[in-house]
């Protein structure tokens, strides 16, 4: 390639300037190597497509009562005062007719939601069940069908509840665990990347898929603190990395999730404050959403972080309380924590000048142990999400994490 003479070299750059590209450089590599393993939101990143996309656009033309239906993309309150004005028929009428659209429309009843995605979920079904006798699939086309006509089945069984959920592509997805209405607390779980509809649940190594997450983390805050009430959600709801790529060592696809995450939170029923448990990319997403989230997030715990796109805790933008831990043993920890022309996702949330609390994640092992039921990480993180801050165990025993003031407040 011919460089113009226009154009400065590297000789010519400024001290400063030359050692960050020295430092991104590997950085560059190794995230490429490594990084594997509002109502209605639209957003980039996630544009809705296919049985959504049709369902959104018969919604924009119906009416009901002789009424227009309001814009998908009103806010929150707007929906709900919406719902509340129709008739309990009238809303069950809607959730049939556009199960996808209410199912995933942040405003409508939880209620609601959980029943139109029943509905979803069966119409999914149905349409997967003709795939397997497509000539035109390969084997492996067959071998996923059959995974997704096993996850759409599952969930859709009479306990779960499903908050979200979107067929198209990987899919998206999001399950509560409680009630959401009479929580004393509330935490969401946001996943990392490799995270779709057919990784939302493992059998083997539960722990490491967000539903595992979920579920280890509300069995431990019960054990931490038994009498409060709580709700935890399993957020697979925005459009994740697949693998190794730009989109892994970008924030564009993390940026469209934020927009969801900041919506989610606001529409939340009742008025319990909220824990965001944000995994490897999920930090990423977390990140970007602190400064839009509303006041009633106490806590954003980051676990086996890239980087949260800022260079303080205090620049995100929240006064929330910013906790980070990282295992021995995560590759993460060798990723050089920079951010140049967009690739890489800057400071390291657990070094000393972040001003993160660390978290001791004695215990956790590699890159997806941080729930792992017995470690040091789940039961700080069961503290924190049962309202106990003050009982966590730092990652330095002289370091009075769980004293510390939030990050929006002066030191």
């Amino acid at each position: 390639m011919t460089i113009t003479r226009t154009r400065p070299t590297a000789r010519q750059l400024r001290p400063g300037i030359r050692r960050a590209l020295a430092h991104a450089l590997p950085a560059l590599a190794v995230v490429f190597a490594l990084f594997t393993t509002s109502g209605w939101t639209t957003a980039p990143g996630h544009r809705p497509s296919g049985a959504l996309a049709a369902d959104l656009a018969a919604w924009g033309r119906g009416r009901i009562g002789g009424r227009p239906l309001p814009d998908p993309a009103s806010p929150p309150g707007v929906l709900a005062a919406f719902f509340a004005s129709l008739t309990p028929r009238e809303r069950r009428h809607l959730a049939r007719s556009h199960p996808l659209t209410v199912g995933n429309m942040n405003g409508a009843p939880v209620t609601l939601r959980y029943h139109a995605n029943r509905l979803a979920l069966g119409d999914a079904l149905r349409a997967e069940r003709a795939r397997p006798r497509d000539p035109r699939l390969t084997e492996a086309d067959r071998r996923e069908a059959g995974r997704r006509l096993h996850r759409f089945a599952s969930l859709m069984e009479e306990d779960r509840d499903i908050l979200a959920f979107d067929p198209d592509g990987g899919g998206r997805v999001a399950e509560v665990f409680g009630d959401l209405a009479r929580a004393d607390r509330i935490s969401v779980v946001v996943p990392g990347a490799g995270t779709d509809l057919l990784t939302f649940q493992r059998s083997a190594r539960s722990a490491t898929a967000p539903v595992g997450m979920a579920l280890a983390l509300r069995r431990a805050q019960r054990e931490a603190r038994p009498g409060v009430r709580t709700a935890v959600i399993a957020w697979a709801d925005y459009t994740a990395p697949g693998g190794v790529g730009v989109d892994a060592a970008t924030a564009s696809l993390a940026a469209a999730g934020a927009v969801r995450l900041s919506a989610l939170v606001g529409s939340l029923p009742g008025g319990a404050p909220v824990a965001l448990f944000c995994h490897s990319y999920g930090s990423v997403v977390c990140g970007l959403a602190a400064r839009s989230l509303p006041a009633r997030v106490t806590d954003i715990v980051v676990a086996g972080s890239p980087g949260m796109r800022a260079g303080h805790a205090s620049l995100l933008g929240s006064r929330a309380r910013i906790w980070a831990a990282r295992a021995t043993g995560d590759w993460i920890a060798g990723l050089p924590h920079v951010e140049v022309g967009g690739l890489g996702h800057g400071a390291d949330p657990v070094s000393p000048g972040f001003g993160a609390r660390v978290l001791s994640a004695e215990g956790a092992e590699g890159h997806s142990g941080y729930f792992a039921p017995g470690s040091e990480s789940l039961k700080n993180f069961a503290l924190i999400a049962a309202g106990a801050p003050a009982a966590v165990r730092c990652a330095r025993e002289e370091d009075p994490c769980g004293g510390l003031p939030t990050a929006g407040s002066p030191v």
